[in-house]
């Protein structure tokens, strides 16, 4: 859909780490981190890769393999503004009804069939709205 609207559709990721997984919330602090180096859909990717075997030490295996500074990754993962966008977007899933991940929205209203006919459907349909 990106390529297909490149002018009409954006991509907005939140960060909505699930309490049931005990190293999401690292993994998001990573991948923001990563992103201030440039590295965000990298290092995002490869943890997802990775789900069942995150950890720590994976985790920085990653950002070795992806050629991120570890220093300033791991200083920049606890910096307050992204532990506060961290939060931003944990509040407003649950203002959403957001309860598991993936879930994709597409203005505001929750995509049931995330086909990709499904998001065709929904975004036509938006764009006619228009």
């Amino acid at each position: 859909m990106l390529d297909k609207y490149p002018d009409k559709v954006n991509l907005v990721i939140k960060h909505f780490p699930l309490p049931s997984h005990k190293f999401a919330r690292r993994a998001a602090e990573v991948a923001l981190a990563a992103d201030r180096q440039g590295k965000f859909w990298e290092c995002h990717a490869k943890i997802f890769e990775n789900l069942k075997t995150i950890n720590e030490a994976k985790v920085q295996e990653i950002a070795k393999e992806i050629g991120l500074d570890l220093e300033k990754l791991n200083k920049d993962a606890k910096d307050p503004a992204i532990q506060n966008l961290i939060a931003r977007d944990v509040n407003n899933g649950r203002q959403s009804g957001v309860r598991g991940t993936p879930t994709i929205f597409v203005n505001g209203k929750r995509l049931k069939n995330r086909s990709l006919a499904g998001f065709q459907q929904v975004i036509d349909a938006e764009l006619r709205k228009m």
